[in-house]
């Protein structure tokens, strides 16, 4: 067990995959299960479209308790999760009080928000973490992944919990994301420059030919790569690259690889270096050979050939790798100046959002067209920005769920989605990269270069020896050479700096336009009151048929409420994996009170008499489905039931037994 001062141990369990031990885990461990469950409240006036909770979501409230809300729905549904908790650098603020009954717990979570001086400030995020992280995996379909992105604060303890949860054979990999262009001057040590992406899945294929388990996609491939393909032989096949037909082992450890091959202009006999033999053993070269998939160079005289790759036999696109670059996936700059411009310019006051690209980069490896995604540490709503996209791209019917906890929920994240929806007046300031060059210490001692460089640029852009922009190389600005083309300016301003060894001029102007609306709807709901076993015996506050339905449905099935079918009787739920599911309940005590809330034979006759019908009319479905009958009460036997194929469960109302 850790220490007293909240430090973390790992331990080897008797699987030898070694377990993660922190202060609280023993109370958090099956938190998630005393989590009250807490109906969604639809309120209209703040989405777009009807109100369903079917569609769209922003949900304002404890992450935790949304979660569990979202069960009776959503449970196995989810296909990707995206995640971006607290890092817990000590400096966030962040106070989660998920009210673990334990007085130790009480006492941690209670306190003021963790900072870098709390000792056990590790413990309590793992605490807070486990419990969430337990309902993300319920809610995930088999084949779904998790996504989840961290520091170096806690990246590694995530690991180890997501190892604990998920199973160790989950992970798929630990992405680098590259979160920053230049270094800070003013770091202590080293200056972080990335983040990392963790990526989980429910069930990760363990080979490339699994036909079970999560996929990822393939990228697209951009102009670099296609530009890497050129027909140099005329070859009917198409245009190709070329690949190394040489290896990196020896003639020692790879004798049937050392083989001479023969130069076909000249007929010499060619051998490989004893310390790199040939790729590929005689038989495969003689093959390659006579599919003419050798390029022996332009003038046909190359020593050692090359294997030519055809873009026809390629796969669709390029496999994705762990190293995120700026250009790739956006960085913290480009996301800041993304949320201005949805903001008109105005700052919401969101300290660090996420870049758009990122999301769009997850969403293009890990979704369908047809996803549902849903992120729990929501922010400023990038994620549902990138689904909005995605959808407009490629006409597709992903949708999202977002949860965010803070006050913010409704003027930042809503209005976010609002403005993605309908489209925004773009009032901000635009920037273009006329010039970015790292300069070391002696092209430093050259400045004057830079400078008469830097003067060209302006010039070019119409920007004279009256508008000299500000120099940051320490050295006046030189007047423009007298032969520079001036045109008319594009920018009301040219930026330049020289910061952390980079030399970066840049274009600025301000633009006034109106962003096209990306189109959709969404519904915004609040968690309402914890359903009380007390409150529904007492017949206060009674909730309403589909938040008590869908409850009781998740809780005794398993399942999800489904919509009815059109031609379906009063009082029924929904349909389960095993059973018909009725509920003989309305929101109102008198009729709770009579005996038309109860079980009577002939409603158990009209309800076995329907599901023989819709049985009937389903082929393939085998035995007819048992029916599941809540109710306050029942009028007849037990051989009765079992006659209709009857399960019944009372309602915890003491309300009939009162009338």
């Amino acid at each position: 067990m850790p220490a007293d001062n909240g430090s973390l141990t790992l331990i080897a369990t008797h699987s030898a995959m070694p377990e993660i031990v922190f202060k609280g885990k023993e109370y958090v461990y099956n938190h998630h299960l005393t989590v009250p469950y807490r109906p969604l409240v639809v309120d209209t006036a703040k989405g777009i479209g009807p109100g369903d909770l079917n569609s769209n979501l922003v949900i304002h409230g404890d992450n935790l308790h949304a979660l569990k809300a979202l069960l009776p729905r959503y449970a196995g549904r989810v296909d990707l999760v995206f995640i971006d908790p607290p890092y817990n650098t000590g400096n966030e603020g962040w106070c989660y009080s998920d009210g673990v009954n334990s007085p130790i717990m009480k006492e941690w979570l209670s306190t003021n928000p963790v900072d870098g001086d709390d000792m056990l400030r590790h413990d309590k995020w793992l605490c807070m973490m486990w419990p969430r992280l337990v309902l993300l995996r319920e809610l995930m379909s088999e084949t779904g992944s998790i996504w989840i992105t961290l520091d170096d604060n806690e990246v590694h303890r995530a690991r180890m919990v997501l190892d604990e949860i998920f199973g160790e054979d989950s992970f798929v990999a630990s992405c680098v994301w590259q979160k920053k262009q230049s270094p800070q001057s003013d770091a202590t040590n080293f200056s972080p420059m990335h983040d990392y992406v963790l990526v989980y899945a429910k069930q990760a294929k363990l080979t490339a030919d699994d036909p079970n388990g999560w996929q990822r996609n393939l990228l697209v491939r951009g102009a670099e790569q296609e530009d890497r393909y050129e027909n140099r032989d005329s070859d009917p096949r198409g245009s190709w690259t070329s690949s190394d037909y040489t290896c990196n082992k020896t003639a020692q450890e790879r004798p049937n690889l050392y083989y001479p091959l023969k130069q076909p202009a000249t007929g010499e006999l060619i051998y490989p270096s004893k310390n790199r033999v040939w790729a590929y053993e005689q038989a495969q070269h003689e093959k390659n050979a006579s599919e003419n998939r050798l390029w022996w160079g332009a003038d046909g005289l190359a020593r050692v050939p090359r294997l030519k790759r055809f873009r026809i036999e390629v796969a669709g696109g390029t496999v994705p790798g762990t190293w995120w670059s700026r250009e790739f996936a956006g960085d913290n700059q480009q996301s800041k100046r993304q949320l201005l411009d949805v903001f008109s310019g105005v700052d919401p006051g969101f300290a660090t959002p996420k870049p758009l690209t990122l999301l769009e980069r997850i969403l293009e490896i890990g979704s369908q067209s047809d996803f549902i995604l849903l992120d729990s540490f929501v922010g400023s709503g990038t994620t549902a920005h990138a689904v909005l996209k995605a959808n407009a791209r490629d006409n597709g019917n992903r949708r999202f769920i977002l949860i965010e906890g803070e006050d913010y929920a409704d003027r930042l994240t809503a209005e976010r989605v609002r403005r993605a929806i309908r489209g925004y007046a773009w009032q901000g300031t635009q920037h273009e990269t006329l010039l970015e060059e790292k300069i070391n210490f002696t092209q430093f001692k050259k400045a004057d270069q830079w400078l008469a460089k830097v003067e060209a640029i302006k010039a070019a852009e119409g920007f004279g020896a009256d508008d000299a922009a500000q120099m940051v190389l320490g050295e006046a600005a030189a007047p423009p050479p007298a032969s520079a083309p001036a045109r008319k300016k594009r920018f009301d301003k040219i930026n330049v700096e020289l910061k952390d060894g980079v030399l970066r001029v840049e274009g600025e102007k301000r633009v006034s336009q109106m962003a096209d609306g990306l189109g959709g709807e969404f519904t915004y709901c609040t968690l309402g009151e914890p359903l009380s076993i007390e409150k529904l015996l007492s017949g206060q506050d009674l909730p309403s048929f589909e938040a008590l339905g869908a409850w009781l449905l998740h809780t005794a099935t398993g399942g999800t409420l489904q919509a009815p079918p059109p031609d379906a009787p009063a009082f029924y739920l929904s349909e389960a994996q095993d059973a018909h599911v009725w509920l003989v309940y309305r929101p109102d005590l008198a009729f709770l009170k009579s005996a038309d809330a109860a079980l009577t034979l002939p409603r158990a006759q009209a309800m076995a008499e329907w599901g023989h019908a819709r049985q009937e009319g389903q082929e393939g479905q085998g035995a007819p489905k048992r029916h599941l009958v809540f109710a306050p009460a029942k009028y007849l036997s037990n051989a009765q039931l079992r006659a209709q194929g009857i399960e019944f469960a009372a309602l915890p109302f003491a309300l009939f037994r009162q009338g």
